[in-house]
């Protein structure tokens, strides 16, 4: 008989990665709809994104729904109603019929909600950071659709694409359904109102501007990259597509170590890191992504940045809220997917206005280093209790200049041709410096201090 404890983990994630490859599914597609409708870059990152904001709005409810009705119910229900859009979106044949059926996919988004309750549900406390990072590994999903989409439409013609989809929704709905646990009742049954009382509380909306910013660079970097690799490289459909897969595996593969830090040293700590380190890579690549080698670079590192903050931002939800963990999954999440949504839409109208993509690129340093700042003040404290205040702050400082000193350098080239006359400014030799000091110093006090003096304190806040 299977022990059904045990494989809810590995079910809940499985089922969570081919429901976010559904998810994405449009995205290695949305340059051959391009060409097949004639659409515009405004139109082409709408139907890019068009999934994700039902996908994240309907976290709300569905994370609240999941502490009240149980998770394998829910999960189930999710996964049988994906067929019905997957279904019509194959016999789609205009612009319009895609943006219908892309709107009920985006459904597919909501079993992040679920599938957290489900798990933070039935893990000890002092376990979550790093089941919920196991578990989260299942937006690994986005690279599956970006390494199989454009092969099977190749293959066997765009409609396959979303039909071939349903083959293992059908078999994970029947693994969920049949192979894992019920939920225990809660003590008290809330209302919708009731439940949704968590947002007084200053703590969501913290969490939830730190995940907008780390999982919505996740979730527009993996659907807009295939776009926007082809649209400065032109690359093939494929070619983007299996790039952009490998930025999604890195941030997959990094949030399980942004949670077990998370338990380890404190989410706060990690994020500190994080936060510097997006706004720093985003940019980099506004002053050189006409360098594919730099874009790669600058793209990769903003993948770990933004795994391991999503790891740190959900080891706070349960930790935070033990006891409305859905309500504020639901809430946090929404906020995440949405800023996956806003970024797609701005890019394509950014570059049909400007014809370039660089103040995207801009928006996305200013945002993070606000989530800095943000971190700093809220938590900023119960940091400061564990290290000593003079010696350890520099790193911050260090972070904080290296921003303004980036800043400033953008301003300086706004003019010119920034790859070619990069290396030859007396000003870049400054930069070199601060950057190199400012990333020993922030290795030193995030990572090697507090694995040295804290590995014994769990990922208390």
């Amino acid at each position: 008989m299977v022990n059904k404890q045990k494989a809810l983990l590995p079910i809940t994630t499985l089922a969570m990665t081919f429901a976010f490859a559904v998810w994405a599914v449009f995205s290695p597609l949305a340059s051959t709809f391009q060409e097949m409708f004639g659409l515009s870059s405004t139109q082409k990152s709408i139907l890019v994104a068009i999934p994700v904001l039902l996908g994240s709005v309907m976290r709300i409810p569905l994370g609240i729904w999941t502490d009240r009705f149980g998770g394998r119910q829910l999960f189930s229900l999710l996964l049988l109603f994906l067929i019905v859009p997957l279904v019509g979106a194959g016999f789609a044949n205009s612009y319009a019929m895609l943006m219908f059926w892309a709107f009920f996919i985006g459904m597919a988004g909501t079993s992040f909600a679920i599938s957290v309750t489900f798990v933070s549900r039935l893990t000890p406390p002092e376990k979550q950071g790093t089941a919920l990072g196991i578990n989260a590994m299942g937006n690994i999903g986005t690279a599956v659709a970006s390494f199989s989409v454009p092969s099977i439409a190749a293959a066997f013609g765009v409609q396959w694409a979303f039909w071939g989809m349903i083959i293992p929704v059908v078999i994970m709905l029947l693994l969920v359904w049949f192979f894992t646990p019920d939920m225990p009742k809660p003590k008290q049954q809330k209302t919708m109102l009731e439940s949704l009382s968590v947002l007084k509380y200053k703590h969501t909306w913290t969490l939830s501007l730190f995940y907008f910013v780390t999982f919505g660079a996740f979730v527009s970097f993996g659907i807009y990259l295939p776009s926007l690799l082809i649209d400065l490289y032109g690359l093939t459909p494929v070619d983007a597509g299996l790039r952009a897969a490998g930025f999604t595996v890195i941030a997959t593969l990094a949030r399980p170590v942004g949670g077990n830090l998370g338990d380890k040293i404190g989410a706060e700590r990690v994020l500190t890191f994080v936060y510097a380190g997006i706004a720093i890579g985003a940019l980099a690549i506004s002053l050189g992504m006409e360098n594919i080698a730099v874009m790669t670079a600058a793209c990769l590192f903003i993948a770990i940045m933004a795994g391991l903050g999503n790891g740190a931002v959900f080891k706070l939800v349960p930790q935070l809220f033990p006891a409305e963990t859905g309500a504020v999954t639901g809430i946090v999440g929404a906020w995440g997917g949405l800023g996956g949504f806003f970024p797609p839409i701005l890019m394509g109208m950014v570059k049909d206005a400007t014809g370039s993509y660089m103040l995207g690129f801009i928006l996305l340093s200013l945002f993070s280093l606000i989530c800095f700042l943000l971190n700093r003040i809220v938590f900023g404290k119960k940091q400061e209790k564990r290290r000593k205040h003079m010696h350890h702050d520099s790193g911050s400082h260090q972070a904080v200049h290296c921003f303004l000193l980036l800043g400033a350098y953008l301003l300086v080239q706004k003019e010119t041709n920034i790859m070619n006359s990069f290396w030859r400014l007396r000003s870049e030799m400054k930069f070199c410096i601060y950057l190199s000091c400012f990333l020993r110093k922030l290795f030193y006090t995030y990572i090697v201090h507090y694995f040295t003096n804290y590995s014994n304190i769990g990922g208390d806040s």
